[in-house]
């Protein structure tokens, strides 16, 4: 599943996001979604949302 809809994702679900850094190389960072920062209910880049670790990023990957 992709993370373009805000309605797919919830905090407590597991992602794969691309950091602002790794935007070049497309790296992806796995982690637990805390926050979702985008306000919209759809991204062409996906929602942005930050991690229980704190790393903010786009989500790329919904991690069934």
């Amino acid at each position: 599943m992709n993370g373009q809809n805000r309605s797919n994702i919830t905090p407590g679900i597991e992602v794969n996001i691309v950091l602002k850094q790794d935007q070049r190389t497309g790296k992806l960072t796995n982690g637990v979604v805390k926050d979702i920062l985008t306000k919209s209910s759809s991204h062409p880049h996906g929602i942005k949302v930050r991690l229980q670790d704190g790393s903010v990023g786009r989500v790329k990957e919904i991690i069934k």
